[in-house]
């Protein structure tokens, strides 16, 4: 059924594969859904009137039956190291927030699939703010669209972002069909040209998403682990009591197996003091993922108010680093950037109409949790 003035159909989430088949529909040849890429997502434009390679008729029926409508930039910050967070209003009233990290050879944005998220994971201020629903698929590009709208493009590159990252709020997998189409356009030649390696999708562990995901596209894997058993997962990361670690790292092997073209895994592990960043710890660490083609991403807790945890002194950070690097892994301590304002890794809240009753579930979360005193380095 066709769109009409009251609602419109948002153009800016549909891959080029879908909007030839809606020109089909209309009775328009498919090939201008490549013009119409090139003009939305290249050039940034969203009137209809301006694309001048299209018909007049063309350009007329579009902008009886359709837009391109970003979500609204209801807050901009910048942090002292150059990051920058956007809080973005979204037309149900629910707000999402997106972050860009520059750096000398990239910029990489942090992009949202969720307004809020349904997991419980414990050390994450998403968490606390519960779950609305899913994003769009225009919802989720138009992160992309907008902030290489509004950012410089630095000397010698051709666009702001270079890297996406699906580490925002939400579950990736949890949304797979807008996330799968978001991922069509931004490897789209026609549109942003990324590389499969410079696209992440991160998962706490969903196993049947993740096998689909390996069934449609090779983009880079990031999972959520933060514990090197069961027992100290199902307290972090609740998703671990319906798909334990055995079967999330068979998912990992099958991800990084098939067809043998796959990138290989980024494991995240979130250190929290006396909680999961002692030596015992990074040796099981050590022992469960060595046969994994991976490497792992320490990241120090980045506090917020409530949370149960602090973050490990400078020293526990470099010894479990080095109990990692002499096993052989390739590890990486993530620098913290933007937490001054709130955008460093698991500080993302936006503003969520929740729907699932999470803030007395939390509670209840943290009261099995000990509360650890801070550490200094």
């Amino acid at each position: 059924m066709s769109a009409t003035l009251a609602n419109p159909l948002n153009l800016l989430g549909m891959s080029r594969q879908r909007l030839a088949e809606q020109f089909e529909r209309w009775g328009e040849r498919g090939f201008r859904a490549t013009q119409l890429v090139r003009w939305i997502h290249q050039r940034g434009v969203t009137d209809f009137s301006a694309m001048t390679d299209l018909s007049k008729a063309l350009r007329q029926h579009l902008a009886a039956e359709a837009i391109v409508r970003p979500p609204e930039v209801a807050l901009e910050r910048g942090s002292d190291d150059g990051t920058v967070k956007w809080v973005m209003r979204l037309a149900d009233g629910n707000a999402i927030e997106t972050v860009f990290i520059p750096e000398d050879d990239r910029g990489t944005l942090c992009v949202s699939s969720q307004v809020g998220c349904a997991l419980d994971c414990t050390f994450c201020s998403t968490a606390q703010q519960g779950f609305n629903r899913n994003l769009t698929a225009d919802e989720i590009i138009g992160q992309i669209w907008m902030a290489n709208r509004r950012l410089p493009v630095p000397e010698g590159r051709s666009r702001a972002v270079t890297n996406v990252v699906f580490m925002g709020m939400g579950e990736p997998l949890a949304n797979f069909e807008a996330l799968v189409e978001a991922i069509d356009l931004m490897l789209d030649d026609h549109a942003y040209g990324l590389s499969k390696r410079r696209v992440t999708v991160s998962t706490s562990g969903l196993v049947p998403a993740l096998d689909r995901l390996g069934g449609v596209t090779d983009v880079a894997l990031a999972v959520s682990l933060h514990a090197p058993n069961d027992e100290l997962r199902d307290r972090l990361v609740p998703i671990n009591r319906k798909y334990p670690i055995r079967e999330l790292l068979q998912a990992c092997r099958r991800y990084t197996r098939d067809g043998g073209h796959h990138h290989r895994v980024t494991f995240e592990y979130v250190l929290l003091a006396g909680i999961n960043d002692q030596p015992e710890h990074a040796q099981q660490l050590i022992d469960l993922l060595r046969e994994i083609p991976c490497k792992v991403n320490l990241i120090p807790f980045n506090p917020f108010p409530g949370a149960p945890f602090a973050r490990p002194s400078l020293n526990a950070v470099r010894a479990f680093e080095r109990l990692l690097a002499e096993a052989g892994f390739v590890t990486i301590v993530r620098r913290t950037r933007g937490d001054d304002i709130d955008a460093a890794c698991g500080q993302l809240i936006g503003q969520v109409m929740d729907r699932s009753n999470r803030p007395a579930r939390m509670i209840r979360l943290h009261a099995e949790l000990p509360v650890q005193p801070g550490a200094s380095a």
